[in-house]
């Protein structure tokens, strides 16, 4: 458990099998000029060497928590998160991206001088192919700046309270909380600064898999696992 007084921000880490890139992700927090935040590891059941590579950050920064599930896919596992955060505001980082430097400080910055903000979004710079997969026809690729990018959201504790977190969906749970935010009447605002580097390069991230097999590659990913 966290000692001290609770964190402005809580980052959520899902992580399914990334050992090999999750130091990077890890790193990029660490290197945060906002320092006032916390992380949680939401190990979604890997099979890899991914707490070896994470137990050197949990023995030297009391911010740095780990917790391991048994493959209940990303969005259950964003929901872990927001069960066990104690942040004021809770955010995201994939394991296989990165923050820049100011990522955390100019989106604090902003939820100050915005308190009524429930959900800040916005602000990517894409690694690789610019587009992804439409969540309602995955046979067409649509530009990622078209798209809400959940790795982006900032989302304030009562409005996800509010929400119920995310739902069960097999591609596109961040899109979904967006539209029930909208739907609740939420306060959302968008930034355009492009601290969130978003890697398109791993070929087995949820994206890659919807190109190539469609939401049945999903399934047929999460069976495996399990």
């Amino acid at each position: 458990m966290r000692i001290g007084p609770a964190p402005f921000i809580s980052v959520i880490m899902p992580t399914y099998n990334r050992a090999h890139l999750i130091a990077r992700a890890i790193d990029s927090i660490v290197a945060q000029t906002f320092q006032n935040w916390e992380l949680l590891l939401i190990d979604d059941g890997s099979r890899d060497n991914t707490f070896e590579a994470v137990q050197p950050y949990l023995l030297r920064d009391h911010r740095i928590r780990y917790h391991y599930a048994n493959n209940h896919g990303l969005a259950m596992a964003r929901n872990f998160g927001l069960m066990m955060g104690q942040g004021e505001y809770f955010t995201f980082l994939d394991s296989d991206d990165e923050y820049l430097p100011h990522h955390l400080e100019e989106r604090a910055e902003h939820l100050r001088k915005h308190p009524e903000c429930e959900l800040l979004h916005g602000g990517v710079e894409v690694v690789g192919p610019d587009t992804v997969a439409d969540k309602f026809d995955p046979s067409r690729q649509i530009p990622i700046s078209d798209c809400v990018v959940g790795g982006t959201f900032v989302i304030r504790r009562d409005l996800a309270e509010r929400l119920g977190g995310f739902h069960d969906i097999l591609y596109g749970d961040d899109n979904d909380f967006f539209r029930r935010a909208e739907e609740a009447g939420a306060e959302i605002q968008k930034v355009h600064y492009p601290t969130y580097r978003y890697y398109r390069t791993e070929s087995d991230s949820l994206c890659a898999i919807v190109e190539r097999e469609g939401t049945e590659g999903i399934k047929a990913f999460r069976g495996v696992r399990g």
